[in-house]
Formats: structure tokens, sequence, C-alpha cells
């Protein structure tokens, strides 16, 4: 008999907030970003910043004062963000740090009350990723996984498509990382810093995909994972590498099977010259569409295939759904990255209104513990490997992915 958690927090319902008022935990490339596109969003205060490094938090600030907006709260040091968690004029933790930090800061600002927005992947291993959902389970706080690929137009025009019934029965789709990082990470030899591009160089020395969730994110919206459907198991190779330090050329291509019979295959490749894709492929019984490396769309309606701007026109008939409405949005008022910025204004929105989220723990989880899974397929001679259940039985109660 399945031990049926009551305490479930699919759907969590939390009280609204009026201003979410944020602390952001790391200065990077990516919080940089996070703290300029909050300028564009209403409803939203940054009230502290954290960081080890004394210059980017007076950077920050700067960047604060020039949008207008008021400055923040500074906190320096290795644990100042434990100093964060405690804050009481704080709703919501942003974490941007690297992902070796992200569960354990995760889970102590939610243990701290807070909810949680982190970047990718929310966590490293099974089980950091059973450790997110038990404590949000237990403490009843969001913890939203910053996935921003999930807020591609053209995914949210395909998820738009699939749910007007245009592609059928979905029976296979694709994602991926492909991203020629070779000379930026100093794999080639004498180009890059490895010790300040540290994402780059694991994804390298992995042996897995370390880097899942670009390419499952929008299929597990599009798959309704643990809302009708969840993934079963998996099996995954690394192509052998080549090059002085054998990491140029080594390709991950993971292949998933859900408890419906759906196949999903994943790739990660940052270290050949092929052109950057994330693949965004769906098979259907009646329709097919792919962004990279040609958009491509044919339907029932289509009656043929459609590709490059024929096919991009065809998609823009789908772009009706309310995040779509927020990437026009987005698009119309020429913010930095429409995909970042419907992300946060769908995130600020919910939270604003006590609404569930569109990422919740469980969408967290279920992709970042493939970064592990896809490792120890790799490792074992492409041995299939069984993926949790994170909901605890409860994956079927929830019929499909919704905005709220």
């Amino acid at each position: 008999m399945k031990n049926r958690n009551p305490r479930h927090v699919l759907e969590l319902r939390c009280p609204p907030l009026p201003v979410v008022r944020i602390g952001l935990i790391g200065l990077g490339q990516r919080g940089m970003k996070t703290l300029e596109r909050y300028a564009f969003i209403q409803g939203a205060e940054i009230r502290y910043l954290v960081d080890i490094d004394r210059d980017r938090l007076e950077a920050a600030n700067r960047k604060l004062s020039d949008s207008g907006r008021p400055q923040a709260g500074l906190m320096e040091g290795k644990e100042a963000w434990k100093e964060l968690c405690r804050q009481r004029d704080i709703d919501l933790i942003y974490i941007c740090t690297d992902w070796q930090t992200h569960c354990e800061m995760a889970v102590e600002a939610m243990t701290c009350g807070k909810h949680v927005a982190v970047e990718v992947p929310a966590a490293r291993t099974l089980e950091e990723c059973r450790l997110l959902v038990h404590t949000a389970e237990e403490t009843r706080r969001h913890c939203f996984m910053t996935e921003n690929c999930c807020y591609d137009s053209f995914t949210l025009a395909t998820l738009e498509m699939q749910r007007h019934g245009k592609l059928g029965k979905i029976t296979h789709c694709e994602g991926a990382y492909i991203h020629d990082l070779r000379d930026v990470f100093g794999l080639t030899g004498t180009q890059g810093n490895s010790t300040r591009q540290w994402m780059e160089r694991s994804c390298a020395l992995h042996g897995g995909n370390s880097y899942p969730t670009h390419g499952i994110g929008p299929i597990g919206w599009l798959l309704n994972l643990h809302r009708g459907d969840r993934m079963d198991y998996l099996v995954s190779l690394t192509s052998q590498g080549g090059g002085p330090d054998e990491l140029l050329g080594r390709v991950n291509s993971t292949l998933i099977h859900t408890v419906r019979g759906i196949s999903i295959l994943l790739q990660l490749d940052v270290t050949t010259p092929r052109p950057y894709s994330r693949l965004q492929t769906v098979c259907g019984t009646t329709g097919f569409v792919q962004k990279y490396p040609v958009p491509t769309v044919q339907t029932i309606d289509t009656g043929h295939p459609l590709t490059a701007s024929s096919a991009l026109e065809e998609m823009e008939k789908y772009a009706t759904g309310p995040a779509s409405e927020i990437w026009k949005e987005g698009h119309a008022m020429g913010v930095p990255n429409e995909m970042n910025y419907t992300m946060d204004r769908r995130l600020i929105h919910c939270l604003r209104n006590g609404l569930p989220l569109d990422i919740d723990v469980y969408d967290a989880a279920e992709w970042s513990c493939l970064s592990e899974l896809s490792q120890l397929s790799a490792r074992e001679g492409s041995r299939p490997v069984s993926i949790p259940d994170f909901t605890n039985g409860h994956w079927e109660e929830t019929k499909e992915h919704r905005f709220f």
C-alpha cells in the first residue's frame, strides 16, 4: 500500500502578499540580470542583497538607484545568507548562487518561513531533491525553480496548440541544452577561467546530464508530469571525449519512459561545435512541432510542413494564454529577456494573489534529479534507473498543468 502523505503541496495556495519583499542571494551574472529585470515588475521590492564581494554589492545598489528604486540592505560574507533568511521584513528568498549551494539555502529559507525562488538545477542529488520536497511539505512554503525556458514564446504556443487538440496524442518529445562553450571555459587549454566558469566545466566533467532542466522543463508542462503522468525510468549514455583532457566532444543522451508510455530524449552538449539548440521537439499523432535548428510545424490544419517564418507565423496563432500575453507585454516594453520577465511576472502575480505557482517543488525535484540519475545510468553501462515519485502517490490527483 502506498504511503499517501496528506500534506502534499500540489497546487499549494498561501496567503496573498500585497507587495513581495525580496532578499536576493548572489550577484554574479544571473543575480545581476535578476536585479535588472525587477525594475520592470510591479508589486515587488528588493529589500536585501547578499554576496561575498563588497564591490558587487555596491554595484548592485547603484543599479537600484539608477533605476529609481530604493537601495537595499547589504549583507556581505559566506554566512550572510543565513542572516538574510531570518529577516522578518522579507517574503521571498531569491537564490542566484552556484548550484552546489541551492538546496541548502532553499531549505534554510523555507524553514525560516520564507518562499523560495532558486536557480537551476534546484538540487544536485536525489537526497537533496527529497529534502526540498520534504521541507516544502512540512513548512507549506513555495519552492519555485526559475526555469526560464518554460516561458519561451515557442514553448508557450506549443502548449496552447496541444490544449487545442492540434497535435493529437503526444508520443515522443525531445529537449536539450546544446551550446558550444569550449573556449568559454578553457577546455581547449588556453582561454577561460575554470574557477569562475564553474558551471560549464561541471557540465563537461559530470558524465551524465548535469543541466537537464532547460530540456525537460517545457516537456514536463506539456506532458502534465505529476499531473496525470510521471517519469518512470531512464537510460543514459555519454560519448567518449577527445582532446588533451578528453573532455571535448562529450555528449550525453538520456532516454526517459513515462508511466503512460511516452518517450523523451534529453541531450547535453557543451563541448562540440554544434550550433545552439534546445531541440524543443514534439511528436503527436496529428502534429509535429520543432523549434531548432529551423522552426517547423505541421498539423491537420497546415496540411504540409511549415518552416522558418511561416512556422513562426503559425505558432503566433496560439500565443494566446496568460503567460504568452505577459511575454508580449515584456516584448513591447523592451525588457532585456522576455522569457525571464514572463517567469518573474508570473511568480509575483501568483504570490500577490495567493495562487498556486506555475512551477512547484515537485517540478523542481523531478527535473533536477535527472542529473544524478543520468550520471548513474551512464556510469553503469546505460542500465535502466527508476525515477522516484516525489508526490508519494498523488501524481494522478491533478490532471493537467494550469496557469492560475
